[in-house]
């Protein structure tokens, strides 16, 4: 891996991470990560002897984002993963891995006396882990480097730490100090935007702020703290996005490349099936069909054994075949309907699988497609087409400090997060242009 030399913004923030806390937070792919990484390169070779951690969500995206860089940028002599232990020798130092998906996992740092901690992605960590986190470091010298993307400004991470930071280098580049405010935190806060990368491609960049809009653009290209509000997707548009046709190709066929059935289980409230296709041809995700089921509306119940029925008759329907569930390539079913999917799977249903319920992320997903025009609906899919413009955030963050949106009339909402999310591998580069090794520093999350 080619790194190249430093400059500007990350020659600045190297030099300024001396605090107890060090934050690097701002757009994604404006050089942080990087800049974080040598500067906790730099500490484990001339800081404090003693016990180091690295903490991400999971330990898979921690080694995703950091230890896999590390390894490229290192070599494995000098940056080993002991796979199965939860360490990395680095630099002659072992570093103990951490994931912290929830509060319990302060468990896993209980006990412990750091001289020195990585922190990826703090702002998905919980408040409580990261309050554990800083009494552990407790070795004279020790100190805590983070890096993180904007999210809401009541973010605990915000009001209570980089809001109170000593020393601030801006966005637009401008640097505050606060020497002698006791209401002030050993904390160093770094700001970043994409200019501040100077190693990043055009045709990435304009690729970059082509995949975000809206809110997400404010945050992870701007690098703006910023509330969400209103529509959830407020660039839906039915004249854009709705069609009466689907592609087809010389032969006549539905001019699809994958097809994926998305199940949002329910019993009391609506069950909302959504057939899904993705056409390279047409660099095109198109939701083709709906079918659903109000128990209340119709004044009756399905089982479960009845709902796999349905739902293959529905499919052959579709499909125009009676084998049409043999046609797909995935039956993602929201993962706590458990019962369900036992009964797909007695039914002989082929590919099933727990569809990804990251809400967030899938949230990301559909408002990419949908700001690049890259995804369709056909105008049958009444229920999904109802739902989309009453779609908007909960004003107020759940207990966790995390945004959601409001929990109603949301259920072939749910199916279309779960269908474009097994769809990505084959969409996702429409709308990212790669990176050459030579812009390794772009990378940064």
């Amino acid at each position: 891996m080619l790194v190249a030399p430093l400059a500007g913004k990350a020659r600045q923030a190297v030099h300024l991470a001396e605090r107890r806390i060090n934050v690097y937070e701002g757009s994604v792919r404006s050089g942080k990560t990087v800049a974080s990484l040598l500067t906790w390169l730099r500490f484990v070779r001339q800081g404090s002897a003693g016990n180091l951690v690295m903490v991400g969500r999971t330990e898979r995206t921690l080694k995703r984002n950091v230890i896999d860089p590390l390894v490229e940028m290192l070599g494995p002599a000098r940056a080993r993963h002991v796979r199965g232990e939860g360490e990395l020798h680095l630099l002659g130092r072992r570093v103990y891995l951490a994931g912290a998906n929830d509060d319990r996992a302060q468990d896993r740092i209980a006990g412990l006396t750091l001289a020195g901690a990585y922190v990826d992605e703090a702002t998905l960590i919980p408040e409580g882990f990261w309050s554990m986190l800083l009494t552990r470091l407790s070795v004279e010298g020790a100190r805590c480097f983070a890096t993180a993307n904007p999210a809401h400004p009541g973010h605990w991470l915000k009001a209570g730490y980089l809001d109170r930071a000593a020393v601030w280098l801006r966005g637009d580049g401008q640097l505050e100090q606060h020497q002698g405010d006791q209401d002030r935190l050993d904390l160093a806060r770094v700001s970043w935007r994409l200019d501040d990368n100077p190693h990043l491609p055009a045709a990435y960049r304009a690729a970059l702020e082509a995949e975000f809009s809206g809110l997400w653009y404010r945050r992870y290209v701007a690098g703006e703290w910023v509330q969400a509000e209103g529509a959830v997707y407020s660039m839906f548009d039915p004249e854009a996005h709705v069609v009466d046709e689907l592609p087809v190709d010389d032969g006549g066929r539905t001019d699809v490349d994958r097809w994926v059935v998305a199940v949002d289980y329910g019993t009391v409230n609506p069950f909302a099936a959504l057939l899904l296709g993705v056409s390279e041809q047409h660099r095109c995700v198109y939701v083709a069909a709906e079918w659903r089921h109000d128990s209340r509306a119709a004044r009756r119940q399905l089982t479960d054994a009845e709902y796999s029925t349905r739902l293959r008759e529905w499919l052959a329907v579709e499909t125009g075949r009676p084998d049409g569930a043999a046609l797909i390539d995935a039956l993602v079913v929201d993962p706590s309907a458990s019962s369900f999917i036992t009964q797909l799977w007695r039914d002989d249903w082929p590919h099933v699988r727990h569809a990804d319920n990251t809400v967030a992320d899938g949230i990301r997903d559909v408002a990419s497609l949908l700001a690049a025009g890259r995804l369709k609906i056909h105008r049958s899919c009444v229920g999904l087409l109802n739902e989309l413009p009453g779609y908007t955030w909960d004003p107020k963050p759940g207990r966790d400090g995390k945004e959601r949106p409001r929990k109603a009339d949301d259920h072939s909402i749910d199916s279309l997060r779960y269908g474009t999310r097994a769809l990505r591998r084959w969409w996702r580069h429409w709308l990212t242009a790669p990176l050459h090794t030579a812009d390794v520093d772009a990378e940064a999350a």
